[in-house]
């Protein structure tokens, strides 16, 4: 009798520990306070090609400000989001100086596994830095605003987010950046999105199409076509800031490139894709193959007027449709960013508790 219920204890604990694992978890990766950083925001995170997680953000020294003392900071991960590194300071400008470097969006390239990390000093200037050995060490930053920027962009953001390496087609390799410009020397004219891309492997980069205006911090995936590849660009909403028409805002704005960035078709609002006037989070989970699907996912707070309700959602048709959709936060929530970790899980890394964590869930497919 002893031996029957000591074998089925463990069977049954054996399957509370399968059914937990399966379930989706959550850890805190930065938490204001924490660090000599008064708050941390605008989050960006990747796996890199052996599998180490990368979370990078801004530091924020004093204040909440946009336009503070602010730091790019980073925390790896090599377990999957588990447990979390010491932080890392990638890149800071004049000590207690109010210098602003922000706006993190990475992206590597597949060829050499070789990590670049864009950013913006005082949403002015493009920098860029890489690492070749995981994100442990970078790069001294280079400013490659001249041939990132035109004359008279007196503002201008990466991302924030992720970069893609483009997959198919005539131009496979082509390492893509999204960003958004101004051109006026402040915040007072309307904005619009435009890439950066580079065809030899981060060593020089041009400036691509701009995609038109009242657009703004923006992702990209490249979709399937029936011929072909083309580039989705998913937009914040800008029609209420900058154009004075909110009748036109409350939903994401979409635009697709079939030269692969060069040139866009005109943003259209995606009515299935509600947003409070945020950034969001766009990336490829699959591509289509006889084992699997082609499988797109979004993010973003999930609400036409305030930041809450983070959301996760499905597209099985190269974002044409969104079918699933699986809250992952009722609370209020801000900027995330979605990545594939390397056991097949989902990341998402998001602002929660009015800015005062930016916290990890990872969960499985299976769980949208």
């Amino acid at each position: 009798m002893t031996v029957r219920i000591s074998v089925f204890a463990l069977v049954v604990a054996l399957s509370q520990s399968f059914a937990s694992a399966a379930e989706p978890t959550s850890v805190d990766v930065f938490i204001a306070g924490q660090g000599s950083y008064f708050v941390y925001r605008i989050p960006a995170l990747i796996t890199t090609k052996p599998g180490t997680l990368l979370a990078f953000c801004e530091g924020r020294k004093t204040s909440l400000s946009d336009d503070g003392d602010n730091d790019l900071v980073l925390r790896r991960s090599t377990d999957n989001g588990q447990t979390w590194l010491k932080l890392q300071i990638v890149h800071e400008e004049g000590g207690d100086a109010v210098i602003t470097i922000g706006n993190p969006c990475p992206v590597i390239d597949p060829a050499t596994g070789r990590i670049f990390l864009s950013m913006n000093r005082k949403n002015g200037r493009v920098l860029l830095t890489h690492s070749d050995d995981d994100g442990v060490t970078w790069s001294k930053v280079r400013d490659i605003t001249e041939s990132a920027s035109k004359p008279g962009w007196g503002w201008y953001a990466m991302g924030p987010g992720v970069g893609i390496a483009l997959e198919r087609g005539p131009h496979r390799g082509r390492l893509i950046l999204p960003a958004n410009h101004r051109e006026t020397p402040d915040r007072s004219g309307p904005s619009a999105s435009h890439i950066v891309y580079s065809d030899d492997h981060g060593e020089t980069w041009k400036l691509g199409g701009n995609v038109g205006l009242h657009t703004n911090e923006c992702q990209l995936v490249e979709t399937v076509t029936g011929d072909g590849s083309e580039l989705l660009i998913n937009m914040r909403n800008h029609w209420a800031r900058s154009g004075n028409k909110p009748e036109l805002a409350g939903r994401r704005l979409i635009s697709r490139s079939r030269d692969d960035g060069l040139t866009w078709t005109e943003p259209a609002r995606d009515e299935a894709l509600i947003e409070p006037t945020c950034q969001a989070s766009l990336i490829r989970y699959s591509w289509p193959s006889d084992s699997q699907r082609s499988t797109l996912l979004f993010a973003n707070p999930d609400h036409p007027s305030k930041r809450k309700q983070m959301t996760i959602r499905v597209s099985y048709d190269e974002g044409r449709t969104w079918p699933v959709r699986k809250m992952i936060d009722p609370g209020s929530s801000g900027y995330c960013c979605l990545a594939r970790l390397k056991d097949g899980r989902i990341g998402l890394l998001y602002e929660r508790d009015n800015y005062q964590r930016l916290t990890l869930v990872t969960l499985s497919p299976k769980d949208l």
